[in-house]
Protein backbone atom coordinates (compact mmCIF):
# COMPACT_ATOMS: atom_id res chain seq x y z
CA UNK A 1 0.00 0.00 0.00
CA UNK A 2 0.93 3.14 -0.38
CA UNK A 3 -0.52 6.79 0.55
CA UNK A 4 -1.04 9.05 -1.69
CA UNK A 5 -0.38 12.57 -0.81
CA UNK A 6 -2.29 15.21 -0.44
CA UNK A 7 -1.45 18.84 -0.81
CA UNK A 8 -1.81 21.08 1.96
CA UNK A 9 -3.43 23.73 -0.70
CA UNK A 10 -6.67 20.78 -1.87
CA UNK A 11 -9.61 21.59 -3.09
CA UNK A 12 -12.85 21.14 -4.76
CA UNK A 13 -13.32 22.13 -8.23
CA UNK A 14 -16.53 25.09 -7.76
CA UNK A 15 -17.98 23.88 -11.21
CA UNK A 16 -17.96 20.32 -10.13
CA UNK A 17 -19.23 21.09 -6.67
CA UNK A 18 -22.35 23.01 -8.33
CA UNK A 19 -23.83 19.76 -9.80
CA UNK A 20 -21.94 16.63 -7.76
CA UNK A 21 -24.75 15.09 -4.96
CA UNK A 22 -24.30 16.96 -1.68
CA UNK A 23 -24.87 15.87 1.82
CA UNK A 24 -25.56 19.12 3.50
CA UNK A 25 -26.59 19.96 7.33
CA UNK A 26 -24.17 17.30 8.17
CA UNK A 27 -21.85 18.14 11.91
CA UNK A 28 -17.79 17.35 12.06
CA UNK A 29 -17.48 14.51 14.54
CA UNK A 30 -13.45 15.02 14.73
CA UNK A 31 -11.31 17.79 13.23
CA UNK A 32 -11.68 17.05 9.15
CA UNK A 33 -9.32 16.79 6.25
CA UNK A 34 -10.04 19.28 2.91
CA UNK A 35 -10.46 16.44 0.75
CA UNK A 36 -10.68 13.92 2.80
CA UNK A 37 -12.70 10.60 2.23
CA UNK A 38 -15.43 10.93 5.08
CA UNK A 39 -18.23 8.38 6.25
CA UNK A 40 -21.34 9.14 8.30
CA UNK A 41 -21.28 7.55 12.08
CA UNK A 42 -24.22 5.78 13.91
CA UNK A 43 -24.16 8.91 16.01
CA UNK A 44 -24.90 11.03 13.35
CA UNK A 45 -21.63 12.86 12.92
CA UNK A 46 -19.13 12.97 10.13
CA UNK A 47 -15.81 11.17 10.39
CA UNK A 48 -12.66 10.59 8.18
CA UNK A 49 -12.88 7.54 6.60
CA UNK A 50 -10.58 4.51 7.42
CA UNK A 51 -9.91 1.34 5.14
CA UNK A 52 -8.13 -1.07 7.99
CA UNK A 53 -11.10 -2.70 8.02
CA UNK A 54 -13.99 -4.09 5.59
CA UNK A 55 -16.68 -1.95 8.45
CA UNK A 56 -18.72 1.05 8.65
CA UNK A 57 -15.41 3.15 8.88
CA UNK A 58 -14.71 2.33 4.86
CA UNK A 59 -17.82 2.92 3.57
CA UNK A 60 -17.51 6.64 2.80
CA UNK A 61 -20.60 9.14 2.15
CA UNK A 62 -18.55 11.77 0.19
CA UNK A 63 -15.35 14.04 0.19
CA UNK A 64 -15.24 16.91 2.35
CA UNK A 65 -14.74 20.92 0.23
CA UNK A 66 -12.86 21.91 3.05
CA UNK A 67 -11.09 21.07 6.30
CA UNK A 68 -13.76 21.78 9.16
CA UNK A 69 -12.98 21.37 13.07
CA UNK A 70 -15.24 19.27 15.15
CA UNK A 71 -18.28 20.69 15.80
CA UNK A 72 -18.54 22.86 12.99
CA UNK A 73 -21.09 22.32 9.88
CA UNK A 74 -19.70 20.07 7.22
CA UNK A 75 -21.08 19.52 3.59
CA UNK A 76 -19.49 15.94 1.90
CA UNK A 77 -19.56 15.62 -1.83
CA UNK A 78 -20.11 12.56 -3.94
CA UNK A 79 -19.96 10.96 -7.43
CA UNK A 80 -18.58 13.16 -9.78
CA UNK A 81 -16.75 15.79 -7.67
CA UNK A 82 -13.17 16.88 -8.86
CA UNK A 83 -10.65 17.40 -6.20
CA UNK A 84 -7.20 19.74 -6.86
CA UNK A 85 -5.62 17.00 -4.63
CA UNK A 86 -1.68 16.42 -5.12
CA UNK A 87 0.66 16.56 -7.46
CA UNK A 88 3.00 13.92 -9.34
CA UNK A 89 -0.72 11.81 -9.91
CA UNK A 90 -0.80 9.17 -12.38
CA UNK A 91 -3.94 9.65 -14.90
CA UNK A 92 -5.92 7.24 -14.86
CA UNK A 93 -5.06 5.44 -11.38
CA UNK A 94 -7.53 4.35 -9.35
CA UNK A 95 -7.20 5.33 -5.38
CA UNK A 96 -8.39 3.48 -2.58
CA UNK A 97 -9.52 4.23 1.01
CA UNK A 98 -6.74 4.70 2.65
CA UNK A 99 -5.31 2.58 5.78
CA UNK A 100 -4.45 6.03 7.61
CA UNK A 101 -7.77 7.79 8.47
CA UNK A 102 -8.89 10.56 5.47
CA UNK A 103 -6.34 9.75 3.30
CA UNK A 104 -6.62 7.49 0.21
CA UNK A 105 -4.07 4.96 -1.30
CA UNK A 106 -2.73 3.77 -4.57
CA UNK A 107 -3.35 0.19 -3.81
CA UNK A 108 -6.57 -1.78 -2.38
CA UNK A 109 -7.14 -2.12 1.27
CA UNK A 110 -9.09 -4.52 3.76
CA UNK A 111 -11.89 -1.97 3.61
CA UNK A 112 -12.21 -0.79 -0.30
CA UNK A 113 -10.89 -3.15 -2.66
CA UNK A 114 -13.11 -1.20 -5.63
CA UNK A 115 -11.50 2.44 -5.13
CA UNK A 116 -13.25 5.49 -4.42
CA UNK A 117 -11.50 7.67 -6.57
CA UNK A 118 -9.71 8.38 -10.32
CA UNK A 119 -6.79 10.24 -10.86
CA UNK A 120 -7.44 12.65 -14.15
CA UNK A 121 -4.94 15.10 -14.56
CA UNK A 122 -1.45 15.30 -12.73
CA UNK A 123 -2.72 17.42 -9.77
CA UNK A 124 -6.58 16.42 -9.44
CA UNK A 125 -8.82 13.36 -9.01
CA UNK A 126 -12.58 12.31 -9.62
CA UNK A 127 -15.33 10.70 -7.18
CA UNK A 128 -16.61 7.44 -8.74
CA UNK A 129 -17.99 5.77 -5.89
CA UNK A 130 -19.96 7.28 -2.35
CA UNK A 131 -22.88 5.84 -1.15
Amino acid sequence: MALVTRDADASIDASTAAVAPQITGLTAGEDLDAAAPCYIHTDGKVYMADGTAADAKAVIAGFTPRAAKTGQAITLFALGARFRYGSGLTPGAKLYVGATKGRLDAAATTGDAVGVAQVITTTDIRVTRAI
